[in-house]
């Protein structure tokens, strides 16, 4: 499906992707991953769909397949490369993110040994720890709930 309404709305699904922080071209293949009711794209098939360059695409996969999100599967008889979500996209975000967590609260863990202590900078990096330890803590928690509260076979990204 490419109307107008469509390509409006994938449009509009990466600009929410983007404001969340998300690279723009690869909220916008994110997106169309979501949208797309075949099992598989072929960047080809990205590009044209976006009409955007091969490479720009390229990117953008690169960043979705490193964080989880979309993933490279074989299709017999195929000379191209093809791809599809991730079978449990969202979750597996989830779980990108705490590796994310975990390195910022070190990153302000470390800062900390290297402030005047009692200062603001100090405070700021103690808050900063404390939060992402917080984050890191509670997200195993979190997605495991979420995992229980899904209807079986729920997973509507691929197997």
């Amino acid at each position: 499906m490419d109307d107008p309404e469509f390509r409006a709305y994938v449009e509009r699904f990466a600009l929410t992707l983007d404001a969340m922080g998300l690279q723009p071209m690869a909220a916008r293949v994110l997106a169309r991953f979501v949208c797309s009711d075949a099992d598989t794209l072929t960047s080809g098939e990205l590009s044209d769909g976006l009409s955007v360059s091969p490479a720009a695409v390229s990117g953008a996969i690169q960043i979705l397949t490193h964080g989880g999100l979309v993933q490279r599967v074989p299709v017999p008889g195929s000379r191209r490369q093809h791809f599809r979500l991730a079978g449990d996209t969202w979750t597996g975000a989830g779980a990108v993110k705490q590796e994310v967590f975990v390195a910022l609260e070190r990153l302000a863990a470390d800062g900390l040994a290297d402030v005047p202590a009692g200062g603001q900078a100090a405070a700021r990096l103690g808050e900063m720890r404390d939060f992402y330890a917080f984050l890191a803590d509670e997200m195993p928690a979190l997605l495991a709930r979420w995992r229980t509260r899904r209807p079986p076979g729920a997973s509507a990204t691929g197997p």
